[in-house]
Formats: structure tokens, C-alpha cells, sequence
């Protein structure tokens, strides 16, 4: 008998072909870089020139005209400024033996603090790597002189013969150094002129290749690319061109020779994540330190290079394009160590744009959502799944950190209906499946309890106008309520919470009942003398019970109002009360809100059984 093969056992094969995946990737953008390089950097000024093309087709001219009038404004541009940069590059090292005495006697006002300690630290551990390197030295001269007494090296002549060059050998000779970045300018053009021609071929193509029976998605997901792609990179231009302009004027007016090519550079470099602004920097402070005999121009150039990084990296990314980047700074940064890694300075300079198309892959590709949640800046914890893993650690700080910053933006009653039900939700549904200890439930529990009565007291010591600002504007009445558990601890915890909520909402007279067994709770209830009961059940374990109490709570006091809450059930109120029965309860409610509002009108109803009782927004959704 064939045994079949059971679906733990081929977890591991999936793992390890996703892990050869991705190295046969990543060697591919390796070994691929000569063809991948260029089709990148065409991709994305691509991505940038688009809106300048989409412009001109709007004012009737057509795809082919705007596509070469845009590409001839920017080659022209940037063979201007390049053509003025170089011309002052030239010049500066041209002029770098006049700059001689000064960095001479610069380099001696350094060197003539010998008896400081740092130097003389420097100059003791010189002398160390001098002694160790000696040794080997002298053993392999030894060794030498050794074997040669014995040996007689005759040297062979070795005569290398190439092939005849032909025009692209030729050409590269020519260009030298400067045929590989002449090379890639050539494929970026062509590639480039090519996807502006053909942009509406080429996402038709995309649609085709991915959009069967997924249209919607791979048309949410191009336009999301294209749009978020086009304005990041458009703003990224225009921020780091103001900022190389501001730079080249404070240089100029400092007094810094060649503040042309200093502003382009620093507008260059500044595509570079965290490190280009720095380089950037470096060389006009290089400069300033050998022109001019003191330091303050290099200190002014540095202040300045300090005002605008602040300036424009607090100030202006955030307000024009922090929204369009989506990346967290960890993910930025080890993008720029990956893409450098594998395609040197222009994988740095195009480790951002490549980062944000992996982060929108990973939205629209449920396979690869493990991209966005790695790379995004998006929060990947809700507000109560964070609260309740911080509790799960035995960080009770950080929960309430986590506490304190949703109820810097949001309701108590938010705060209550966002995040402790939910958080206890999922603490019921791990201790119900022996997934959680239970040391851990009781810590849970505890710190909660803790942080209900941290609330309610600073309620209480609130003044009159702020307890009048958390109130819903709803008429008080003075009926007794009581909030009684249906199950276990974490129906008490929502009992005290709403209790809290019926306080600052003008029901004065309103407790709750600890858990207990069943006949102490409903002897306390005949005890108080309460006019509306409300039980507290947390499904979907104690929706039995939540029915079972109810029924006892009505034999047993049949002038009492009674609400059920069934705090968070995916139903509604028609399927709860589906659930709990019409003839054992006189309202079912899924939220503290509507429990407020029914409670309420049941208080109400008991002082008063004539008194008219507006309909709740749940009844009036209901009669719709």
C-alpha cells in the first residue's frame, strides 16, 4: 500500500524551493547586472519624465513628439550643467599646486600637537605594527637566501599576442575609463525612448500577463506604482535640485570657490541614502580647509550643510513626499547595503525606488505580502494585537505605552471597544485551546483590571467641565444598574468597563458584579435592588451561559430589565439575538455604545413606564 504523504512533511520542500528562489534571483541580479542596470535607471527616469510627456500630449502634441522633445530638454539640461561642472573640475585640479603651502602648513599646525595623548597612542601603536612586521621579513629573506644558494632562477620570455582590434575595441580605447558609464548611457536612452513610445503597449502587456481573472488587482496595482513611483521621484528631483542649489548659493556666498559643481554634487549625492549628503560635503570643506589659511569657511560650510539637511530632511521630505515612500528607515538602509552590494554606486542610488516596487509587489501579491510587512512602514501590529503580545512578554510598561498613545487620539469608549475587548478576545481564544498558561492569563487579566480602575479614577478626579466633555448627551435618570458576568474573569473585565462608561454618561447609580457562582450573583441582585441587569458575556465561549443566566435572572426578578451583551459578535444584533432567544431578554446589544443607549432606555422605562424613549441609531437601522 502506497502511503500518502502527509502535509507537514512537504512545509520543508516549500521552504527550501522558496530559499533557492531567491538565490537564483538575487545571482541573476548579479550576474545580470551589465542588461539589468540600464533597463533600471531607464524604469525609473522613465517613471520620472512620464508626467512631462503626459503634459505635452495634453496640449495636442503627439506620443512621438513630446517623448523627443522631453528627452532633448533633459539631455540638454544635464549635458549643460555637465559640461559647466566639468569645466570646473578641471580648473580645480589644475589649480591643486597652488593650494600646496596652505594644506603644508595646515598638515604641520595638526602635526605639532605631538604630546597629545591620542598621538602619542597613534605613534606607539605605528611603532608595534613596525616591530611585528619585521619578523616575517627577516624569516622569509633567510628563506631566500637559502634556497638560492642551491638554485639559479633563469627567467623564460613570454611573448603576448593580441587579436586584431575592431571599431568597438577601438572606441573603448579611445573613451578609457569612461566607455563602461558610456555604454550604460547609450542602453538608458534607448530603453528609455522606448518604454515613453510604447507605455501604453507595454502596461497592456503587464495587464495581459497577470490580470487573468485578476484585472482589478493588476489595474489597482499599476496604477498605484505609476502614481506613487512618478510623484516620489518627481519630488525627490525637485527637493534634492532646491537643496543643490541652496548649497551652491551658501557656498558662493561664503566665499567657496566652484559652488556650481559643489550644488550639483550635493544635489547628485543626495539620491544617495544618509551617506551622499556627507561625501557631498566633504569636498567643499576639503577645499576651504586648502584655499583659505584659517578654519572658518570650512566651519561655515559645514553650518550650513547643517541648516539645510535639517531643514529639508525634517521639514520639507515629510510635508511634500513623506507619504508617497512607504518605507521604513531600517528597510532604506539595508536597501542601500543589498543593491550596492550587488550593483555598486548605482544600486545605491537606485536602492529607494527598487525598495518602494518590492513594497508594492508585496500589496498586491498575497504570495509575496512578507515584502511589505518587512520593508513597509505601516504598522504590522493592530493596537490590541500589540497589547496583548506586550502582556503575553510580561511588559506591562509597554501595554500601557500602547494604552496611552491610542487614548492620546481616541475615546475612552474607543479605547474600550478597539482594543481591551479585542485583546481579551484573543486571550479567551488562547486559553480556551491551551495556548496560553495559566500565569499568564492572570497577568493579563490583572493588568487590565489595573488599567479599567487607572481610568476610572482619573474620571473621578477630573473637574465638573471635563467630566461633562466625556459625557454622551443623553438624559440621566436615576435607576440602579448592574453589570453581572456570564462566564469567567474576562466578562467582568468588560463589565467594569462598561460600568465606567454608564458613570460618565450620567447613570450614577451603576455597578458590577464580581464573578462568582450563579446563585451568589443572583442573590446580590436581589440584594441591591437594581432595575436593569446587564450581562456580560465574551463569545464565543460564553454565549451558553450568557442564555442560561438570563433566564434565571428573569424568573427569579421579573420586574428587572435585562440586556445581554454579546461584546463583539460577528453577527449583528438580529443574529445575537438569534442566538440568545426574544423571550429571556429585553434588548441584545454587540457593542458598549448600544448597551449604553439600551440600558438607558430601559432605565428610564423602569422609573418611568409612561416616559417616551427616542429609538437608538441600531433601531433605526433595524426598522430601515
Amino acid at each position: 500500500m502506497v502511503r500518502s504523504q502527509s502535509p507537514s512533511s512537504s512545509r520543508p520542500v516549500s521552504k527550501s524551493s522558496w530559499i533557492i528562489a531567491a538565490g537564483v534571483v538575487v545571482a541573476a541580479i548579479y550576474f545580470g547586472r551589465l542588461i539589468l542596470i540600464p533597463f533600471a535607471l531607464s524604469l525609473v527616469l522613465s517613471f520620472l519624465l512620464t508626467p512631462f510627456v503626459s503634459f505635452l500630449q495634453k496640449v495636442h502634441f503627439g506620443r512621438i513628439p513630446s517623448v523627443l522633445i522631453v528627452l532633448t530638454l533633459a539631455f540638454g539640461l544635464t549635458a549643460v550643467v555637465g559640461w559647466s561642472v566639468t569645466a570646473q573640475l578641471l580648473e580645480i585640479t589644475s589649480n591643486i599646486r597652488d593650494y600646496k603651502a596652505n594644506l603644508t602648513d595646515k598638515v604641520r599646525s595638526l602635526h605639532s600637537q605631538r604630546n597629545a595623548p591620542i598621538v602619542q597612542a597613534t605613534n606607539t601603536v605605528k611603532e608595534l605594527n613596525h616591530e611585528l612586521a619585521i619578523v616575517p621579513l627577516e624569516a622569509t629573506s633567510k628563506t631566500n637566501h637559502s634556497d638560492g644558494a642551491s638554485r639559479t632562477d633563469r627567467p623564460i620570455p613570454v611573448q603576448v599576442l593580441s587579436p586584431p582590434s575592431g571599431f568597438v575595441q577601438n572606441m573603448r580605447s579611445l573613451l578609457g575609463p569612461l566607455s563602461g558609464p558610456v555604454e550604460t548611457a547609450v542602453l538608458v536612452i534607448v530603453f528609455m525612448a522606448f518604454m515613453l513610445i510604447n507605455r501604453e503597449d507595454l502596461r497592456n502587456r503587464l495587464v495581459r500577463l497577470g490580470g487573468q481573472g485578476q484585472l482589478t488587482i493588476v489595474t489597482q496595482a499599476l496604477g498605484d506604482a505609476s502614481d506613487r513611483l512618478s510623484r516620489y521621484l518627481l519630488m525627490q528631483f525637485l527637493v534634492n535640485g532646491a537643496y543643490g542649489l541652496l548649497f551652491g548659493i551658501g557656498l558662493y556666498v561664503i566665499g567657496v570657490p566652484h559652488a556650481l559643481l559643489w550644488g550639483a554634487l550635493g544635489a547628485l549625492l543626495r539620491f544617495v541614502p544618509y551617506v551622499g549628503t556627507w561625501i557631498a560635503t566633504a569636498f567643499p570643506m576639503a577645499l576651504a580647509a586648502a584655499i583659505f589659511p584659517g578654519w572658518r569657511q570650512c566651519l561655515l560650510t559645514f553650518g550650513w550643510f547643517a541648516v539645510l539637511e535639517l531643514l529639508v530632511a525634517n521639514v520639507a521630505e515629510p510635508w511634500l513626499y513623506g507619504s508617497y515612500t512607504g518605507i521604513s528607515p531600517f528597510a532604506i538602509l539595508i536597501a542601500a547595503v543589498f543593491w550596492s552590494t550587488l550593483w555598486g554606486p548605482v544600486g545605491l542610488i537606485l536602492s529607494t525606488p527598487l525598495t518602494l516596487c518590492l513594497i508594492l509587489v508585496g500589496r498586491y501579491v498575497p504570495e509575496m505580502s512578507f515584502l511589505e510587512v518587512l520593508l513597509g512602514d505601516e504598522p504590522v501590529l493592530r493596537p490590541e494585537e500589540l497589547y496583548y503580545q506586550r502582556l503575553l512578554a510580561m511588559d506591562q510598561d509597554e501595554a500601557r505605552n500602547v494604552a496611552e498613545q491610542f487614548l492620546g487620539e481616541k475615546s475612552v469608549n474607543d479605547f474600550y471597544e478597539s482594543v481591551l475587548i479585542p485583546a481579551l478576545h484573543l486571550a479567551e481564544e488562547d486559553r480556551h485551546s491551551d495556548v496560553l498558561g495559566d500565569h499568564s492569563s492572570e497577568f493579563i487579566s490583572q493588568s487590565t483590571r489595573e488599567l479599567i480602575e487607572d481610568l476610572e479614577e482619573r474620571f473621578v478626579t477630573d473637574s465638573p467641565d471635563q467630566r461633562a466633555d466625556h459625557r454622551p448627551k443623553i438624559l440621566s435618570s436615576n435607576a440602579a444598574v448592574v453589570c453581572v458576568p456570564a462566564r469567567d474573569e474576562a466578562d467582568e473585565l468588560v463589565g467594569m468597563m462598561l460600568t465606567n462608561i454608564l458613570r460618565r454618561s450620567s447613570v450614577e447609580n451603576a455597578a458590577f458584579l464580581p464573578i462568582g457562582t450563579v446563585d451568589d450573583m443572583l442573590d446580590a441582585v436581589g440584594r441591591g435592588a437594581f432595575d436593569v441587569a446587564c450581562v456580560s458575556a465574551l463569545p464565543p465561549f460564553a454565549v451558553g451561559q450568557a442564555r442560561s443566566l438570563c433566564k434565571r435572572l428573569q424568573a427569579r426578578f421579573p420586574n428587572l430589565k435585562v440586556v445581554v451583551g454579546l461584546w463583539g459578535f460577528n453577527g449583528g444584533v438580529v443574529k445575537a439575538q438569534e442566538r440568545v432567544g426574544q423571550s429571556c431578554t429585553d434588548a441584545v446589544c454587540t457593542n458598549l455604545t448600544e448597551a449604553v443607549l439600551q440600558i438607558h432606555k430601559l432605565s428610564v422605562r423602569a422609573v418611568q413606564p409612561n416616559a417616551t424613549v427616542p429609538a437608538s441609531e441600531a433601531e433605526k437601522n433595524q426598522v430601515a
